[in-house]
């Protein structure tokens, strides 16, 4: 048997404790880990179009040209 080693990375976020809070919620209400959600939200199809759809509304907000 040959095994071939997986690459891993790790991403480290800080955030205030209220966002933190909200992810807990979100994640308890489907029987999951802070960090199995936020990785199955990353991993989700339309993750990409919505991650767009908030820099651009971001920007909006802040008036960035």
């Amino acid at each position: 048997m040959t095994l071939v080693p997986m690459g891993t990375s790790v991403l480290s976020l800080r955030m205030d404790g209220e966002l933190l809070e909200r992810l807990r919620d979100h994640a308890a209400k489907r029987g999951m880990s802070v960090q199995d959600y936020v990785v199955r939200t990353l991993i989700r199809d339309d993750f990409d179009e919505r991650f767009q759809s908030a820099v651009e509304e971001t920007e909006r907000f802040y008036g960035v040209p």
